[in-house]
């Protein structure tokens, strides 16, 4: 269980089109092996949908599917960074790429590396 408050955090790609905002209290961050988050080497947090707003930009957004089309992938149109991810096992929560929060550090936080390559 983790000791830290429940927090808003606020994000955006590098070019500052897609803002976002997330509440949580970081139990974990996660990397992923399937082929896609392998490639883009994102460290993510996971947040149920009620937890996240997107404040800007989502006319900016591209979405990426690949496999089951059940998970979508985001990134910006402009600069190309992916911000967040909607989770194809549990749809309702999206996996933040925690290098988009600003003034974030992660250091502090467990990380636990999910099997994303062996999913039928």
């Amino acid at each position: 269980m983790s000791t830290r408050p429940n927090k808003t955090y606020s994000g955006s790609c590098h070019c500052d089109s897609v803002r976002f905002e997330i509440a949580t209290d970081f139990p974990e961050l996660t990397t992923c092996d399937c082929s896609i988050c392998r490639r883009k080497n994102a460290l993510m947090v996971k947040v149920h949908e009620s937890q996240f707003r997107l404040l800007s930009g989502e006319e900016s957004l591209s979405a990426y599917q690949f496999h089951t089309y059940t998970a979508t992938h985001y990134f910006c149109r402009t600069c190309g960074i992916y911000p967040f991810h909607r989770k194809r096992v549990t749809p309702d929560h999206l996996g933040v790429n925690v290098f988009c929060l600003d003034d974030f550090d992660p250091s502090n936080i467990p990380v636990r590396a999910t099997v994303g390559a062996g999913m039928p």
